[in-house]
Protein backbone atom coordinates (compact mmCIF):
# COMPACT_ATOMS: atom_id res chain seq x y z
CA UNK A 1 0.00 0.00 0.00
CA UNK A 2 2.88 2.35 0.81
CA UNK A 3 4.83 1.51 -3.02
CA UNK A 4 1.19 2.45 -4.24
CA UNK A 5 0.46 5.79 -2.60
CA UNK A 6 4.19 7.11 -3.17
CA UNK A 7 3.89 5.75 -6.98
CA UNK A 8 0.50 8.12 -7.28
CA UNK A 9 1.87 10.82 -5.20
CA UNK A 10 5.24 11.12 -7.30
CA UNK A 11 3.11 10.88 -10.24
CA UNK A 12 0.78 13.71 -9.65
CA UNK A 13 3.71 15.62 -7.90
CA UNK A 14 5.44 15.39 -11.34
CA UNK A 15 2.50 17.32 -12.90
CA UNK A 16 2.60 20.05 -10.10
CA UNK A 17 5.95 20.66 -10.93
CA UNK A 18 5.34 21.20 -14.90
CA UNK A 19 2.41 23.84 -13.61
CA UNK A 20 5.07 25.43 -11.67
CA UNK A 21 7.64 25.69 -14.49
CA UNK A 22 5.03 26.33 -17.10
CA UNK A 23 2.29 28.21 -16.27
CA UNK A 24 3.76 30.92 -14.72
CA UNK A 25 0.90 33.55 -13.75
CA UNK A 26 -2.02 32.08 -15.48
CA UNK A 27 -1.95 27.97 -15.06
CA UNK A 28 -4.35 26.12 -12.99
CA UNK A 29 -4.84 21.92 -12.65
CA UNK A 30 -8.16 20.51 -12.07
CA UNK A 31 -8.06 17.71 -10.59
CA UNK A 32 -10.70 15.53 -8.56
CA UNK A 33 -10.61 15.92 -4.86
CA UNK A 34 -11.31 12.17 -4.40
CA UNK A 35 -10.56 9.83 -7.38
CA UNK A 36 -13.40 7.38 -6.41
CA UNK A 37 -16.52 6.90 -4.31
CA UNK A 38 -16.56 5.51 -1.03
CA UNK A 39 -15.91 1.58 -1.34
CA UNK A 40 -19.12 -0.58 -0.57
CA UNK A 41 -19.49 -2.84 2.60
CA UNK A 42 -17.57 -6.09 1.49
CA UNK A 43 -17.41 -4.63 -2.15
CA UNK A 44 -15.01 -6.17 -4.44
CA UNK A 45 -14.77 -3.38 -6.94
CA UNK A 46 -11.51 -1.33 -4.96
CA UNK A 47 -10.55 -2.12 -1.65
CA UNK A 48 -10.25 0.36 1.22
CA UNK A 49 -6.79 0.39 1.11
CA UNK A 50 -6.72 1.16 -2.27
CA UNK A 51 -9.17 3.88 -2.05
CA UNK A 52 -7.28 5.63 0.86
CA UNK A 53 -4.09 5.38 -1.19
CA UNK A 54 -5.60 7.31 -3.93
CA UNK A 55 -7.90 9.63 -1.84
CA UNK A 56 -4.78 11.04 0.14
CA UNK A 57 -2.96 11.02 -2.80
CA UNK A 58 -4.84 13.61 -4.55
CA UNK A 59 -5.33 15.48 -0.80
CA UNK A 60 -1.85 16.13 -0.41
CA UNK A 61 -1.10 17.41 -4.31
CA UNK A 62 -0.52 20.90 -2.30
CA UNK A 63 1.66 19.90 0.56
CA UNK A 64 4.16 17.41 -1.60
CA UNK A 65 4.66 19.93 -4.61
CA UNK A 66 4.85 23.07 -2.95
CA UNK A 67 1.89 24.46 -5.48
CA UNK A 68 -0.84 26.01 -3.55
CA UNK A 69 -4.67 24.17 -3.45
CA UNK A 70 -8.11 25.06 -3.21
CA UNK A 71 -11.14 22.96 -2.90
CA UNK A 72 -14.63 23.93 -4.24
CA UNK A 73 -17.60 21.71 -3.10
CA UNK A 74 -20.16 20.92 -6.35
CA UNK A 75 -23.04 18.85 -4.19
CA UNK A 76 -23.78 15.52 -3.91
CA UNK A 77 -23.98 12.55 -6.40
CA UNK A 78 -25.43 9.37 -5.61
CA UNK A 79 -25.50 10.22 -2.12
CA UNK A 80 -21.30 11.16 -1.84
CA UNK A 81 -20.29 14.67 -1.52
CA UNK A 82 -18.06 15.64 -4.66
CA UNK A 83 -15.81 18.40 -5.04
CA UNK A 84 -12.81 19.44 -7.40
CA UNK A 85 -9.28 21.17 -6.48
CA UNK A 86 -7.80 23.98 -8.53
CA UNK A 87 -4.09 23.91 -8.34
CA UNK A 88 -1.86 26.89 -9.15
CA UNK A 89 1.94 27.41 -9.15
CA UNK A 90 4.22 28.12 -6.03
CA UNK A 91 3.21 31.64 -4.29
CA UNK A 92 0.06 31.75 -6.80
CA UNK A 93 -2.42 31.61 -3.32
CA UNK A 94 -3.84 35.23 -4.45
CA UNK A 95 -4.05 34.14 -8.32
CA UNK A 96 -5.71 31.17 -7.47
CA UNK A 97 -8.30 32.68 -4.76
CA UNK A 98 -9.09 35.09 -6.96
CA UNK A 99 -9.97 32.88 -9.80
CA UNK A 100 -11.87 30.41 -7.67
CA UNK A 101 -13.69 33.58 -6.69
CA UNK A 102 -14.39 34.12 -10.49
CA UNK A 103 -15.48 30.88 -11.44
CA UNK A 104 -17.19 29.93 -8.55
CA UNK A 105 -20.81 30.88 -9.72
CA UNK A 106 -20.57 29.50 -13.07
CA UNK A 107 -19.26 26.28 -11.55
CA UNK A 108 -22.36 26.13 -9.15
CA UNK A 109 -24.66 26.83 -12.08
CA UNK A 110 -23.07 24.54 -14.18
CA UNK A 111 -23.96 21.64 -11.69
CA UNK A 112 -27.77 23.07 -11.00
CA UNK A 113 -27.78 22.60 -14.79
CA UNK A 114 -26.07 18.85 -14.68
CA UNK A 115 -28.96 18.14 -11.31
CA UNK A 116 -31.63 19.72 -13.60
CA UNK A 117 -31.11 17.83 -16.69
CA UNK A 118 -30.64 14.61 -14.61
CA UNK A 119 -34.09 15.05 -13.38
CA UNK A 120 -35.78 15.93 -16.29
CA UNK A 121 -34.16 12.88 -17.79
CA UNK A 122 -35.78 10.65 -14.76
CA UNK A 123 -39.01 12.30 -15.30
CA UNK A 124 -38.96 11.56 -19.26
CA UNK A 125 -38.11 7.92 -18.64
CA UNK A 126 -40.88 7.39 -15.67
CA UNK A 127 -43.19 9.55 -18.18
CA UNK A 128 -42.47 6.97 -20.71
CA UNK A 129 -42.43 3.77 -18.52
CA UNK A 130 -46.23 4.84 -17.64
CA UNK A 131 -47.00 4.95 -21.01
CA UNK A 132 -45.66 1.52 -21.59
CA UNK A 133 -47.54 -0.33 -18.53
CA UNK A 134 -50.93 1.77 -20.40
CA UNK A 135 -50.09 0.25 -23.78
CA UNK A 136 -50.11 -2.90 -22.08
CA UNK A 137 -53.29 -2.45 -20.65
CA UNK A 138 -54.98 -1.15 -23.77
CA UNK A 139 -54.13 -4.14 -24.87
CA UNK A 140 -55.07 -6.31 -21.84
CA UNK A 141 -58.41 -4.52 -22.85
CA UNK A 142 -58.87 -5.35 -26.12
CA UNK A 143 -58.51 -8.93 -24.76
CA UNK A 144 -61.17 -8.90 -22.69
CA UNK A 145 -58.63 -9.88 -19.46
CA UNK A 146 -59.49 -7.63 -16.98
CA UNK A 147 -57.99 -7.68 -13.88
CA UNK A 148 -54.60 -7.63 -16.13
CA UNK A 149 -56.09 -4.59 -18.05
CA UNK A 150 -56.15 -3.55 -14.17
CA UNK A 151 -52.97 -3.78 -13.06
CA UNK A 152 -51.53 -2.34 -15.56
CA UNK A 153 -53.26 0.41 -15.71
CA UNK A 154 -52.26 0.86 -11.66
CA UNK A 155 -48.87 0.36 -12.77
CA UNK A 156 -48.92 3.68 -15.09
CA UNK A 157 -50.40 5.44 -11.81
CA UNK A 158 -47.90 4.03 -9.94
CA UNK A 159 -45.50 5.88 -12.13
CA UNK A 160 -47.24 9.14 -12.86
CA UNK A 161 -50.67 10.00 -10.95
CA UNK A 162 -51.57 13.04 -12.65
CA UNK A 163 -52.45 11.52 -15.79
CA UNK A 164 -56.50 11.25 -15.94
CA UNK A 165 -56.58 8.98 -18.51
CA UNK A 166 -54.63 5.99 -16.78
CA UNK A 167 -57.64 6.25 -14.42
CA UNK A 168 -60.38 6.52 -17.07
CA UNK A 169 -59.12 3.42 -18.72
CA UNK A 170 -58.83 1.49 -15.40
CA UNK A 171 -62.59 2.85 -14.73
CA UNK A 172 -63.29 1.44 -18.10
CA UNK A 173 -62.02 -2.18 -16.88
CA UNK A 174 -63.86 -2.07 -13.77
CA UNK A 175 -66.78 -1.44 -15.14
CA UNK A 176 -66.38 -4.54 -17.55
CA UNK A 177 -65.26 -6.06 -14.21
CA UNK A 178 -68.45 -5.19 -12.38
CA UNK A 179 -66.66 -3.22 -9.69
CA UNK A 180 -68.79 -0.16 -10.36
CA UNK A 181 -67.54 1.77 -7.10
CA UNK A 182 -64.26 1.09 -7.72
CA UNK A 183 -65.02 2.45 -11.38
CA UNK A 184 -66.93 5.85 -9.94
CA UNK A 185 -64.29 6.64 -8.00
CA UNK A 186 -61.57 6.25 -11.10
CA UNK A 187 -63.93 8.60 -13.18
CA UNK A 188 -64.13 10.83 -10.14
CA UNK A 189 -60.25 11.41 -9.90
CA UNK A 190 -59.99 11.52 -13.92
CA UNK A 191 -62.48 14.64 -13.71
CA UNK A 192 -60.47 16.18 -10.58
CA UNK A 193 -57.47 15.86 -12.95
CA UNK A 194 -59.62 16.93 -16.19
CA UNK A 195 -62.94 18.80 -16.17
CA UNK A 196 -63.70 18.14 -19.94
CA UNK A 197 -63.08 14.78 -19.62
CA UNK A 198 -65.80 13.08 -21.62
CA UNK A 199 -65.38 9.55 -21.16
CA UNK A 200 -65.07 9.49 -17.81
CA UNK A 201 -67.94 11.55 -17.28
CA UNK A 202 -69.65 8.75 -19.48
CA UNK A 203 -68.29 5.68 -17.49
CA UNK A 204 -69.18 7.50 -14.59
CA UNK A 205 -72.28 8.00 -15.31
CA UNK A 206 -72.67 4.63 -16.14
CA UNK A 207 -70.82 3.51 -13.39
CA UNK A 208 -73.56 5.15 -11.02
CA UNK A 209 -76.31 4.02 -13.04
CA UNK A 210 -75.52 0.34 -11.87
CA UNK A 211 -75.22 1.27 -8.38
CA UNK A 212 -78.41 3.25 -8.40
CA UNK A 213 -77.75 6.37 -8.31
CA UNK A 214 -79.87 7.29 -10.95
CA UNK A 215 -80.15 11.46 -10.69
CA UNK A 216 -76.34 11.71 -10.91
CA UNK A 217 -75.94 9.32 -13.78
CA UNK A 218 -78.19 11.60 -15.52
CA UNK A 219 -76.56 14.72 -14.83
CA UNK A 220 -72.87 13.42 -15.94
CA UNK A 221 -74.71 11.96 -19.02
CA UNK A 222 -75.91 15.80 -19.36
CA UNK A 223 -72.23 17.39 -19.08
CA UNK A 224 -70.70 15.07 -21.14
CA UNK A 225 -73.62 16.44 -23.78
CA UNK A 226 -72.59 19.73 -23.12
CA UNK A 227 -69.28 18.84 -23.68
CA UNK A 228 -69.63 17.09 -26.85
CA UNK A 229 -72.81 17.19 -27.94
CA UNK A 230 -72.95 14.64 -30.74
CA UNK A 231 -71.79 12.29 -28.40
CA UNK A 232 -74.75 9.36 -29.11
CA UNK A 233 -74.31 7.02 -26.11
CA UNK A 234 -74.41 10.02 -24.07
CA UNK A 235 -77.62 10.75 -25.62
CA UNK A 236 -79.08 7.30 -25.75
CA UNK A 237 -78.43 6.90 -21.95
CA UNK A 238 -79.57 9.97 -20.82
CA UNK A 239 -82.95 9.27 -23.18
CA UNK A 240 -83.38 5.95 -21.22
CA UNK A 241 -83.09 7.02 -17.81
CA UNK A 242 -85.26 9.92 -18.71
CA UNK A 243 -87.80 7.30 -20.30
CA UNK A 244 -87.44 5.41 -17.27
CA UNK A 245 -88.71 7.76 -14.79
CA UNK A 246 -91.35 9.61 -16.54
Amino acid sequence: MHSIFVENCTAISSICDVVNLESHDDGILVIPTFADPPPKLHGKDISYEDFESRMFCLSSVASMSGCCQVTVPLGNHNKCPVSVSFVARHGGDRFLLDTVQTMYVSLQEQVDVAAKSKLSGNVITQERSAELAKEKGNQAYKDRQWKKAITFYTEAIKLNADNPTYYSNRAAAYLESGSFIEAEADCSKAINLDKKNVKAYLRRGTAREMLGYYKESMDDFRYALVLEPTNKRAALSLERLENLFQ
